[in-house]
């Protein structure tokens, strides 16, 4: 299958298109390197540094590549600066993403798979763990842009030959993930604890998360590509894992002994989320199989490699 993954020199973009090709596929990956590093690229994939925005070069890429599938993590992840910009987040996470859906439509592109934020579309549940039917109420402008490409969407389904799979990510971490960029703690925690420093915990640390290791995610990504339903899967453990029991976690693979810093919460942070991930259980044969505390401990010892190469 001829897949084109955006933002796959991301984080997690690059994972998922590693797993693509490995499963045999024709991989191209569209980035424009804002927030993403090239050295994150799969060798053997065909890359295009296009920003989705530039519809001219896209058009003519989607012309000549012709996916069948598009893979869609390209975005502006950061709950932070979507509160201090949301132009900017708006222009990225929307008006990106609806250029890219015009050209799938034009181009027949017979299915899209979209990340959307499992960890900030619904708001503050009223119910934990979430599901996909709960109420949406986002508490940040990050929230709000990634749930908005969900109803874009539907909506292009509704007039194109469009099937469509949603995958709402927790708090997902492990190797490559840039602790100066994309929202990460497990890798902040990681490198400022190698380095000797002390980490800040935004709040008293008792905010919840669901946390994912990057392995579990590529292999919804693979589940998806073979499933001939659409819909909305919310990914995670359905477990709440605080803020101090993250900071523990990683201070225990380093072998630190240093407190953490507390400074006053982040507007747009939600303080408790974790999501009910039956529906990809029972749909996409889907299940989480690395523990946190592993997790964490491959993320502490790629971090402590990363910075005895240096």
């Amino acid at each position: 299958m001829k897949i084109l993954v955006t933002g796959g020199a991301g984080f997690i973009g690059s994972h998922v298109a590693d797993a693509y090709l490995k499963a045999g596929h024709e991989v191209a990956v569209v980035d424009n390197l804002t927030a993403s590093k090239r050295e994150n690229l799969p060798p053997s994939c065909t890359f295009q540094e296009i920003d989705l925005l530039d519809e001219p070069r896209l058009e003519a890429f989607f012309k000549d590549f012709r996916p069948e599938l598009v893979s869609h993590h390209a975005a502006l992840v950061d709950v932070r600066l979507s509160w201090e910009d949301p132009v900017s987040d708006a222009r990225t996470n929307i008006l990106g993403s609806l250029a890219l859906l015009r050209q799938i439509v034009r181009w027949r592109t017979r299915k899209i798979i979209y990340s959307s934020s499992g960890g900030a579309v619904y708001g503050e549940p009223v119910n934990l763990p979430v599901k996909e039917d709960d109420a949406i109420h986002p508490l940040s402008n990050y929230g709000v842009s990634k749930y908005a490409i969900e109803l874009y969407i539907r909506s292009f389904q509704a007039s194109a030959d469009l099937r469509a799979v949603i995958l709402r990510y927790p708090n997902v971490y492990g190797p490559r993930q840039d602790p100066a960029g994309e929202a990460g703690v497990v890798a902040v925690f990681s490198r400022l604890l190698l380095q000797g420093e002390r980490p800040r915990i935004f709040g008293d640390g008792t905010k919840t998360r669901d946390y994912l290791y990057i392995d579990d995610v590529i292999e919804a990504n693979l589940l998806a590509l073979q499933t001939s339903d659409d819909g909305v899967y919310n990914l995670g453990w359905g477990r709440q894992i605080t803020d101090w029991e993250v900071f523990q976690a990683v201070r225990d693979a380093v072998g630190a002994s240093v407190d953490p810093l507390f400074e006053r919460k982040r507007p747009g942070e939600i303080d408790h989320i974790c999501l009910d991930a039956t529906r990809a259980r029972t749909h996409l044969g889907w299940s989480p199989k690395l523990e946190f505390s592993d997790g964490v401990a491959r993320t502490v010892a790629y971090w402590r490699c990363k910075a005895e190469a240096q």
